[in-house]
């Protein structure tokens, strides 16, 4: 849930992906090792869904719509897996895997580099990430950050997130200390080195209410619209959606009626949650659900729906920073089309 390693993870999922091509589209009928098995008659069939990050409240719809049948409903087997060693952008857009879990700035950054990954549905509808600091560290705002040290993983993206907002509080970012967290967490990390990090409120926020260490939040979206975006977001590839809709249209049935059960139940859905993937924090889990579930669909008319201007305006922002190497086409880079229809 935190803002941990996708970004270098991203930028060597693109070099992987360049390198090497665009493969299968994960419809194949022989079984693979990472994709999906073709459908045998009275069989269910076997679906790979591969998460972004290990199992949180992001992804409580998925394990919903599998714990309560939804899948099977669908006629689908669908596996959640942990991501694999080439990051779940590349295969999902190499058709290694059907479906998947990124992000708005990683979808961005794929089609951009001329790769066919396509978000299907956006988990939660506003940006719910941001900078948190805990509360004796007096960051209030972005300006705060002169002469404080930040604690990220060195990616362009984060540096110019802070650059933007804080040139709107007439600070400057070559005044902040950058600090490579590697691989300490947040708690551990303020209490030794830095003084704020990137989090998401609904998990590393959460936890911090749990610890009775409030924190200082600054969301980005409350700084810019245009940083607003969809993170996380559910994924597929441009081959699956011309061979085989009726296969991601089954899945999004399914996985919508998943995020709404969790949506109008987040103590069930928690405990959902806690009954696939033991080793999670029950009373984080359910305290973060709580929070969460009314964020899902928040003031969209239904669960996942995606906007064209969230997509182009957060491009936009990227671009205009050099973050891009050309302007993204936002109309290929998303589809609602295989979300249901409201009742």
């Amino acid at each position: 849930m935190k803002k941990v390693k996708w970004i270098p993870l991203l930028l060597a999922c693109v070099l992987l992906i360049v390198a090497s091509g665009c493969g299968s589209s994960g419809t194949n009928k022989d079984t693979t090792n990472e994709g999906e098995t073709a459908q045998t008659p009275g069989k269910l069939r076997d679906v790979q869904l591969m998460l972004d990050w290990s199992a949180n409240t992001n992804h409580t719809g998925l394990y919903a719509a599998k714990e309560l049948g939804y899948y099977e409903e669908e006629g689908l087997n669908v596996q959640i897996v942990q991501p694999g060693a080439g990051g779940t952008d590349t295969l999902v857009a190499t058709g290694k895997v059907p479906f998947g879990i990124s992000y708005q700035e990683g979808v961005t950054l794929a089609r951009t580099q001329g790769l066919p990954l396509v978000s299907i549905a956006a988990i939660i509808q506003h940006n719910t990430s941001g900078f948190a600091a805990p509360k004796d560290k007096g960051i209030l705002k972005a300006g705060d950050f002169e002469g404080k040290s930040y604690g990220g993983w060195g990616s362009p993206v984060e540096e110019a997130v802070m650059k933007s907002i804080m040139e709107m509080d007439g600070a400057d970012v070559s005044k902040v200390n950058l600090v490579n967290m590697g691989d300490a967490d947040y708690f551990t990390a303020v209490k030794r080195d830095i003084d704020f990090a990137w989090i998401f409120y609904a998990w590393t926020g959460i936890e911090a209410e749990l610890r009775n260490e409030p924190l200082d939040m600054i969301y980005v979206k409350d700084y810019s619209e245009q940083l607003d975006y969809y993170t996380p977001v559910i994924v597929t590839n441009e081959k699956l959606i011309q061979d085989d809709p009726e296969l991601i249209k089954a899945f999004m049935r399914a996985t919508s009626k998943g995020y709404d059960y969790a949506i109008q139940h987040p103590e069930d859905a928690a405990s959902l949650l806690t009954k696939a993937v033991p080793e999670l924090d029950g009373e984080l889990v359910l305290a973060s659900q709580k929070w969460l579930s009314p964020r899902y669909k928040d003031d969209a008319s239904r669960w996942g729906e995606q906007k064209a201007e969230v997509w182009s305006g957060y491009a936009d922002w990227m671009f205009e920073r050099k973050l891009l190497e050309k302007e993204l086409d936002a109309d290929r880079a998303f589809t609602n089309e295989f979300l249901p229809e409201q009742p």
